[in-house]
């Protein structure tokens, strides 16, 4: 049931825009709804950055993986545990850009004894970054259908992405290479039990989508072609809020572009938002100073006096000396009371 309902809801989603855009509603599909699917990416990504942003972190708290800055004879890992913002630059560039913590990701199983052993997972590292620079790719190459001129790197993108020109219209290798990154990275959760076990709808819905919106731009390049002219037309209309629809589009089209804007409206509310959250994870944007900067936590009230561990001692100090608790110092000792004098008349 967990990848049932996400699949049977992509592929009513599909027919849902095929059969709208057969009954005239190519305004919906095409003007309506992207650009309402625009307003709630935007809107819901800028609450969700805002929020995490206004959330106090009271102490430091990196991932450290390596040495600290201590002792200047002891070589400090200046990118697994910086101590200073540009090493923080450095392990965020390298997180974001080539996923540096999912490369270091082991993977524990247990085999004869029974014993536990940790082996390299590099296969992941590997799918995940297939799969978003094959994203990136794709969305770069489909400027050129939004702006008029297109920026120079389109042409040159497009032409190393299609070197292998197979064929009329040419290959894309980014095509290929989302769809094998989609496929290998839901056969993991279909065939590891343990990540089976643990993934729910949530996280089958974005592949299935994803899937679909893939495999429904190559239908339109390879076999079941669109007008690319109106298309074209369209899509600098949407960029610049004039759009107008021209002509009769393929019904494929607007599933393509429906399934576009279900997408970034479901964004900001699926884990999808990790690419934004990854820039407010106190464990990676934090640099390891503790030991060179003191850190105040932002929720002391400051009409509360400190109450040291010596205040608290001297509060306390008879119950705990009565409980046989450690103390720092002991009771004063009390004074003999000097016997009273015989005032009495011999």
């Amino acid at each position: 049931m967990k990848i049932l309902y996400p699949f049977v809801a992509v592929i009513g989603l599909m027919l849902i825009a095929y059969f709208g855009a057969q009954a005239g509603l190519e305004s919906l599909f095409g003007i309506v709804i992207p650009y309402l699917a625009i307003t709630i990416f935007i809107v819901g990504f800028i609450r969700k950055v805002v929020y995490w942003a206004k959330s106090p972190v009271p102490f430091r708290i990196p991932t450290t993986c390596g040495q600290a800055n201590s002792l200047p004879w002891i070589k400090q890992n200046k990118i697994e545990c910086p101590s200073t913002t540009s090493g923080v630059l450095k392990r965020m560039f390298l997180e974001v850009v080539l996923f540096r913590s999912l490369f270091r990701n082991t993977q524990a199983d247990i085999y004869d004894g029974p014993k536990l052993r940790y082996g390299s997972s590099k296969y992941l590292w590997l799918f995940a970054l297939m799969f978003h620079y094959s994203f990136l790719v794709i969305i770069m190459r489909h400027m050129r259908l939004f702006t008029d001129p297109m920026p120079f790197f389109v042409p040159i993108l497009d032409f190393f992405d299609g070197f292998l020109q197979i064929g009329t219209p040419p290959l894309y290798i980014s095509d290929l290479i989302i769809l094998l990154g989609l496929l290998l990275l839901f056969s993991r959760r279909i065939f590891l039990p343990k990540i089976k076990y643990m993934s729910l709808p949530a996280d089958y819905f974005p592949l299935f989508l994803i899937f679909a919106i893939a495999s429904t731009g190559c239908t339109m390049r390879f076999w079941d072609r669109v007008d690319v002219v109106n298309i074209k037309h369209l899509a600098v209309g949407l960029a610049s809020f004039h759009p107008v629809i021209i002509g009769k589009l393929n019904p494929l089209f607007y599933v393509h572009i429906f399934l576009v804007s279900t997408l970034l409206a479901y964004f900001p509310f699926s884990k999808l938002m990790h690419m934004g959250g990854i820039f407010m994870s106190p464990t990676r944007n934090l640099a390891n100073n503790s030991r060179m900067v003191r850190h105040i936590n932002p929720w002391n009230d400051p009409a509360l006096k400190p109450h040291s561990y010596a205040d608290y001692e001297d509060e306390f100090r008879e119950v705990m000396v009565e409980a046989n608790l450690p103390v720092d110092k002991g009771l004063p000792v009390k004074e003999e009371e000097a016997p009273a004098e015989d005032t009495a008349a011999e």
